[in-house]
């Protein structure tokens, strides 16, 4: 993918998806082949590859005892992006409409919330690749499309963005390029 391109991952369930998108996170080793970020090899410039790709699973997965706030804190602070973090974490938790749960523990949010609180994760920190897997499986209508515009904000920016999605609509008016994965097959649209 290039700079400033976004791409959808279609298929049908069990096709492989999450599976691709473990593989280019770093999360999960593939059996071969190559992964490169950024100019990055991911299996032997780990650090700095992971430094340039945020990654959204369809489940995010959270600290227990952590709250939403001391989340986003927390990885702003990993990754180096503690300056200005109050302005910039109101902001975004006001536009996703959680800043009324802000204190609360990610295991009280709806599956939507949860949802939305992990895209809150990724962009509250740099990147220049973004992975989502299956983005919008839980958002209300308004909260899908403050995600589109986001991403169109990101496309303009430079950041390369691949998501998986059995959202017809989400490709239309938003993907550069449409991937299908079929029994191990990846073929473009």
């Amino acid at each position: 993918m290039n700079p400033g391109e976004i791409a959808v991952l279609e298929g049908p369930n069990g096709s492989g998806k999450t599976t691709l998108l473990l593989c280019l996170s770093g999360l999960l080793h593939p059996t071969s082949g190559q992964i490169w970020v950024d100019g990055h090899d991911l299996d032997s410039d780990e650090v700095e590859a992971k430094r340039c790709l945020a990654f959204i699973p369809d489940v995010p997965r959270f600290y227990f005892e952590l709250t939403a706030w001391e989340h986003l804190r927390f990885i702003a602070s990993a990754h180096d992006a503690a300056h200005d973090f109050e302005p910039r974490a109101e902001m975004l938790m006001r536009e996703f409409g959680l800043w009324e749960a802000r204190d609360l523990f990610p295991h009280h949010y709806s599956r939507g919330m949860s949802l939305k609180l992990g895209l809150l994760l990724a962009f509250i920190r740099p990147f220049k690749v973004l992975l989502l897997d299956e983005p919008t499986s839980a958002m209300d209508p308004d909260s899908k499309l403050l995600l589109l515009q986001r991403l169109a904000d990101y496309r303009t920016q430079g950041v390369a963005v691949l998501l998986s999605t059995h959202d017809p609509g989400l490709k239309h008016g938003l993907a550069d390029r449409v991937y299908y994965l079929k029994n191990g097959y990846l073929s473009t649209v």
